[in-house]
């Protein structure tokens, strides 16, 4: 959760972004929105999907105690709380930094913030568990807003920021490269042609 708690980091793995105008031409007028990178997206779900999908087939060929039909419940429930997770957006504008969900996401699971510029007093760094490290904005409350490192168009992300707050953000770079991704979709897909033959030779021996 990303809120004046101290959270867990993304990474940002492609410049896309998309920026909307208001009729006013003045910088401070420019909103911009940056959404979680695609191929972040894509490999979680796909990484999720090889990780359950062979359950509910094992479950039926080792006569468990718990019906298939329940693990397919958890599954796409845990699939949908993924989606949400991973819908998050970053909404940048002349005023200050929001970070927001789709109104279908329930606020108990996953609650966005907002913060103003004029608010921000310094950006202070944290190393994380994995020898990373993450940033987060202190404000004049005392409180401390992870910055989202999971989407895409972080640089220019980072220099809207610096232009908007001059915090120097020169050495802010994403925590994860774009090709640790690929290398964790391909092993994805590894892992899902294996399923496939797991999910076949549990059918064949279900049948028999």
């Amino acid at each position: 959760m990303e809120s004046n708690r101290l959270s867990q980091p993304g990474a940002d793995v492609s410049p896309a972004v998309s920026e909307e105008r208001s009729p006013v031409s003045s910088r401070s007028a420019t909103v911009s929105v940056f959404k979680i990178s695609p191929l972040i997206r894509l490999t979680l779900l796909l990484l999720y999907i090889a990780l359950t999908l062979p359950l509910p087939f094992l479950a039926e060929l080792a006569a468990v105690t718990v019906p298939s039909q329940w693990l397919w419940v958890g599954i796409g429930v845990g699939a949908l709380l993924l989606t949400a997770a991973l819908s998050e957006r970053v909404v940048l504008d002349g005023e200050g930094i929001q970070v927001t969900y789709p109104g279908w996401v329930p606020r108990f699971f996953r609650r966005g913030w907002s913060l103003l510029w004029s608010e921000v007093t310094a950006l202070k760094p944290r190393s994380t568990g994995q020898g990373g490290i993450v940033y987060y904005f202190l404000s004049t409350s005392g409180q401390a807003h992870l910055l989202p490192m999971r989407v895409a168009g972080f640089n220019r992300m980072v220099q809207r920021v610096q232009a908007e707050t001059a915090l120097d953000m020169t050495d802010v770079r994403p925590l994860s490269q774009p090709w640790m991704y690929f290398i964790l979709l391909g092993c994805t897909m590894l892992l899902l042609a294996i399923d496939a033959w797991t999910i076949w030779t549990a059918l064949g021996q279900t049948a028999v």
